[in-house]
């Protein structure tokens, strides 16, 4: 959203405006923008480190940090050819919170930074400065669909802009968007296919199950099926049941979505499987109520997933009466991510991991967990407060009456 407002809107202040505390905003974005173009003129990247909402869903806080804060663990398993590390643990930050008046206020401001800022010729680059504006998209798309290469693609942008420096996009930015825009742009051939298939499947074995959605201009959004034996499995062995989107097909780039269970030699066994355009709350919603059509309209006892908001309105929709539970292993893998730039981690991770392994009863774990955000400081974490405030979803000790 941020990307759609132009700077323009902010020219009450002027180019060379430090940021001080008291500065105020007519909204987050504009917040954002305004120590974007800060960020650009001095060399460093930003992000949105951390956000609070209260009880009615209104944010009321924000952390805008230099995006070399934090630490990032390489994943190089060769030690002679280490992966460059951009994260410096910089502390530079900006904290402002929505006063009574509805104007964004920095409260807290730290402008120091313990690494090389650059120059804004090479700053533009940073991620948080780059954007595809809607011609650029057009040719993308256009071009694509002719069959040209990718690289020609992009050439065919700058040297039409007047050079790179002209341009505020690189060619990742325009791989990235094609292969969006290619996600469930099937072909008419594609799509007869599919159905010809499905159909030819439900012909042989009335059990086998399908539905394909398509939007207003009848191109095909979604795709769910179930073979018969998928659906008799799931009669013995859907009590609880995992969804999980990480998977993509290599054509078209779009989310495979299967539903899984496990049999009683502890093997993983499926329940379905859809392919979906989108990951918001429409597309999981056809998707679940589809399913559990599927299924005889019989809900599994828990439902386990990744914390993705969309996901869990549609299945408080669907699945009222289903214990929502999110995946712990990928929880606990954001923690080096998350709090890898406090200088006491490791006792930090080891608190974190007893509280959350070891705890027998809820009563165990607040008092653990207690500790550990007053020994280590941790009351201003966002990461840590959100988890806290979800822990009936993925802490062990609150859900072993269910499963």
């Amino acid at each position: 959203m941020e990307k759609d407002i132009e700077v323009e809107e902010l020219e009450k202040f002027e180019e060379n405006d430090e940021p001080i505390i008291g500065m105020s905003f007519d909204s987050d974005v504009d917040l954002f923008i305004y120590f974007k173009e800060y960020g650009k003129r001095k060399g460093f990247p930003i992000l949105r480190r951390t956000s609070r909402k209260d009880s009615d869903g209104i944010l009321r806080n924000v952390t805008f940090a230099c995006g070399r804060s934090g630490e990032t663990r390489s994943k190089s398993v060769n030690i002679l050819k280490p992966q460059p590390n951009a994260k410096t643990g910089c502390n530079a930050r900006l904290g402002a919170g929505l006063g009574d008046d509805g104007k964004w206020t920095i409260r807290s401001l730290n402008l120091e930074h313990n690494h090389v800022l650059l120059t804004p010729t090479k700053s533009k680059y940073f991620q948080c400065n780059r954007s595809l504006n809607t011609y650029a998209k057009k040719r993308l798309d256009v071009n694509d669909q002719a069959g040209i290469r990718l690289c020609k693609n992009y050439q065919s942008l700058v040297i039409e802009a007047g050079g790179h420096e002209n341009v505020t996009f690189i060619e990742r930015d325009c791989r990235n968007h094609v292969q969006k825009e290619r996600r469930l742009q099937l072909g008419d051939g594609d799509v007869a296919s599919l159905q010809n298939y499905f159909m030819k499947m439900q012909v042989e074995d009335n059990r086998f199950y399908f539905s394909m959605q398509v939007d207003d201009e009848g191109r095909l959004k979604n795709v769910f099926w179930a073979e018969p034996r998928n659906r008799e499995a799931y009669k013995e062995f859907g009590d609880v049941v995992t969804f999980d989107t990480t998977y993509l097909t290599n054509k078209y780039d779009m989310p495979f979505a299967p539903f899984v269970g496990v049999n009683h030699h502890g093997h993983s066994i499926l329940f379905g499987c859809g392919l979906i355009s989108h990951e918001d709350i429409e597309t999981f919603t056809w998707l679940f109520r589809t399913w559990l059509s599927c299924m005889s309209n019989s809900a599994p006892n828990g439902i386990i997933t990744n914390q993705d908001r969309a996901m869990k309105v549609a299945i408080q929709n669907v699945f009222p009466n289903t214990r929502h539970r999110w995946c712990l292993w990928h929880i606990m893998k954001k923690v080096p991510e998350k709090l890898g730039g406090y200088k006491e981690y490791r006792n930090i991770s080891n608190v974190l991991h007893c509280a959350v392994y070891d705890s027998q009863s809820a009563t165990k774990f607040e008092e653990t967990w207690h500790h550990m955000i007053t020994e280590y400081d941790l009351g201003d974490n966002e990461w840590l407060r959100g988890l806290y405030d979800e822990r009936h979803h993925w802490v062990p000790c609150y859900l072993n009456n269910t499963f």
